[in-house]
């Protein structure tokens, strides 16, 4: 049974970060965002430039999947889930029902999996990466519960 993991970036500083990654034993990050930056000075260091050249200089590889990235559109249903809610992203526990339902028909079932089994079979352990903190709250969790079914992986969600 391979492995395969989850991490966000919200909880965390550049430091505690890479080494949570280093701990874990991550070799490989995947970066499934949409857009590859956070606001707030606090998370600078996760935006794709600082972030890439900080991951370099650990030794771990980044692979960027835009493909598995949320549509502006579904992010938005989700943003209007989170207002019904009264939660903003940092702070949500699970994601919504639809938004759910449209990532998973508009974008998994559309996704090569199989080149991303094989970016993550070829070295250590690869962790998806997003930004919340919970991976209940993010896509990724949908991303690795397929990949979990289809593909007998294990998953492991790592947090500040």
């Amino acid at each position: 049974m391979g492995r395969v993991a989850t991490i966000g970036v919200y909880g965390f500083d550049a430091e505690t970060f890479l080494a949570c990654l280093r701990e874990a034993g991550v070799t490989l990050l995947i970066d499934v965002r949409q857009r590859r930056g956070v606001r707030g000075a606090d998370y600078a260091w996760a935006n794709a430039k600082r972030l890439e050249a900080a991951l370099t200089d650990a030794g771990i590889d980044y692979l960027h999947r835009k493909d598995l990235a949320p549509t502006t559109e579904m992010r938005k249903i989700q943003y209007a889930e989170d207002d019904r809610h009264g939660v903003g992203k940092r702070s949500r526990q699970t994601i919504g029902a639809e938004f759910a339902r449209r990532y998973s028909a508009e974008v998994l079932d559309a996704a090569d999996l199989a080149s991303l089994i094989a970016a993550m079979t070829t070295t250590g352990l690869a962790a998806l990466l997003c930004v919340e903190t919970e991976a209940a709250a993010c896509h990724r969790s949908l991303i690795t519960d397929r990949l979990g079914a289809e593909h007998d992986l294990s998953i492991s969600h790592l947090r500040p």
